[in-house]
Protein backbone atom coordinates (compact mmCIF):
# COMPACT_ATOMS: atom_id res chain seq x y z
CA UNK A 1 0.00 0.00 0.00
CA UNK A 2 3.06 2.42 0.75
CA UNK A 3 4.73 1.67 -2.33
CA UNK A 4 1.63 2.72 -4.62
CA UNK A 5 1.31 6.27 -2.47
CA UNK A 6 5.47 6.26 -3.02
CA UNK A 7 5.21 5.44 -6.50
CA UNK A 8 2.28 7.79 -7.42
CA UNK A 9 3.84 10.72 -5.72
CA UNK A 10 7.17 10.14 -8.09
CA UNK A 11 4.93 9.58 -11.40
CA UNK A 12 2.98 12.71 -10.13
CA UNK A 13 6.48 14.79 -9.74
CA UNK A 14 8.08 13.23 -13.30
CA UNK A 15 4.57 14.49 -15.35
CA UNK A 16 5.47 18.11 -13.90
CA UNK A 17 9.34 17.84 -14.89
CA UNK A 18 8.54 16.51 -18.25
CA UNK A 19 5.99 18.92 -19.52
CA UNK A 20 7.89 21.66 -17.84
CA UNK A 21 10.76 20.23 -20.42
CA UNK A 22 8.55 20.85 -23.03
CA UNK A 23 6.97 24.39 -21.72
CA UNK A 24 11.06 25.32 -21.92
CA UNK A 25 11.67 24.17 -25.17
CA UNK A 26 9.03 25.31 -27.01
CA UNK A 27 10.67 28.88 -25.44
CA UNK A 28 13.09 29.30 -28.51
CA UNK A 29 13.88 28.11 -31.56
CA UNK A 30 16.97 25.42 -31.61
CA UNK A 31 18.52 21.94 -31.75
CA UNK A 32 18.85 22.13 -28.08
CA UNK A 33 15.32 22.82 -27.31
CA UNK A 34 13.76 20.67 -29.81
CA UNK A 35 15.97 17.74 -28.22
CA UNK A 36 14.39 19.09 -24.68
CA UNK A 37 10.98 18.71 -25.91
CA UNK A 38 11.55 15.75 -27.87
CA UNK A 39 12.73 14.25 -24.60
CA UNK A 40 10.25 15.35 -22.51
CA UNK A 41 7.92 13.68 -24.55
CA UNK A 42 9.29 10.51 -24.56
CA UNK A 43 9.36 10.89 -21.06
CA UNK A 44 5.04 11.52 -20.92
CA UNK A 45 4.93 8.65 -23.39
CA UNK A 46 7.16 6.60 -20.89
CA UNK A 47 4.79 7.51 -18.08
CA UNK A 48 1.91 6.66 -19.83
CA UNK A 49 2.54 3.67 -20.86
CA UNK A 50 3.85 2.05 -17.61
CA UNK A 51 0.38 3.64 -16.24
CA UNK A 52 -1.59 1.61 -18.99
CA UNK A 53 0.36 -1.38 -18.56
CA UNK A 54 -1.50 -2.73 -15.97
CA UNK A 55 -4.95 -2.53 -17.50
CA UNK A 56 -4.55 -4.89 -20.00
Amino acid sequence: METNIVRNIIMAVLFFVFLGMIVIGQKSVGLGNLGLEIAGLAGLLAELYIYNRKYK
